[in-house]
C-alpha cells in the first residue's frame, strides 16, 4: 500500500469493501480478513486505522447513518410539491437501496454492534431505520402543517409503519427489489386515511 494515503481514503476504501462483502455474501461472511482481501490491502491496514474489527463495524454504521441524515434537507425541500406518496416513495427507494438493506441486516445480525451504535448515537431502535423514521416523521409533520395530511394524522405512528413496511419489501437480499409502483402502492395504503387531495 502506498505511504501518504489520507486516512479518510483508507477508511472509505475499507468501508466500500465491507459493503461489497455484505451485498455479495451477507453479514455472516463479514470478517476483517474478508474486508481487507476485498479491499486489496494488507490485513494490518484495518488495524492501523481502527482499534479492532468491532470499532471498524461501528464506524461503518455510524458513517452510513451520517450519510442518511444528509438526505433530510432534500426530503423536507419536497414539502408541498408532487404528492406526499410520490415524495415518500422516492425517499424510501433512496434509503432502501441495496447497501442500506445490507447495513440493516448487519445491525440486526450482530447484537453487540447494535448496542454500540445505539450507545454512540444515544438512540433506541434499529440504527439507520430509526434515523430514517425520524426524517419521515419530520416530513409528515410539515405536510400535515401545510394541510396535505389530515390535522389528526398520527405521524409518530405513520413514520415507523412506512419504514417497517418498506423494509419488508426490500429485506430479501436474494430477490429483486420491488418496483416503484409496488412501493408507491404501499405508501398510498399507509397514508390512505390521512392524505388529502
Amino acid at each position: 500500500m502506498p505511504t501518504g494515503v489520507a486516512l479518510r481514503d483508507v477508511r472509505e476504501q475499507l468501508f466500500a469493501a465491507a459493503e461489497r462483502v455484505l451485498l455479495r455474501d451477507g453479514p455472516q461472511a463479514l470478517t476483517s480478513r474478508a474486508v481487507t482481501d476485498e479491499a486489496g490491502v494488507a490485513k494490518g491496514v484495518l488495524h492501523r486505522h481502527f482499534a479492532d474489527f468491532d470499532q471498524f463495524l461501528t464506524e461503518l454504521v455510524l458513517d452510513r447513518i451520517q450519510r442518511l441524515l444528509l438526505s433530510e434537507p432534500m426530503l423536507l425541500s419536497a414539502v408541498g410539491t408532487a404528492t406526499v406518496a410520490e415524495n415518500l416513495t422516492a425517499f424510501l427507494e433512496e434509503i432502501f437501496n441495496s447497501v442500506a438493506v445490507a447495513i440493516v441486516s448487519l445491525i440486526t445480525f450482530r447484537d453487540d454492534l447494535r448496542a454500540r451504535v445505539r450507545s454512540a448515537r444515544g438512540a433506541w431502535g434499529i440504527p439507520l431505520l430509526t434515523e430514517a423514521g425520524a426524517i419521515i416523521r419530520e416530513y409528515l409533520s410539515a405536510e400535515r402543517d401545510l394541510g396535505r395530511l389530515a390535522p389528526g394524522a398520527d405521524v409518530d405512528t405513520l413514520a415507523p409503519m412506512l419504514i417497517g413496511s418498506a423494509h419488508l419489501l426490500y429485506a430479501d437480499r436474494g430477490a429483486r427489489p420491488p418496483g416503484p409502483d409496488v412501493l408507491e402502492r404501499m405508501v398510498a395504503a399507509v397514508l390512505s386515511g390521512v392524505a388529502r387531495g
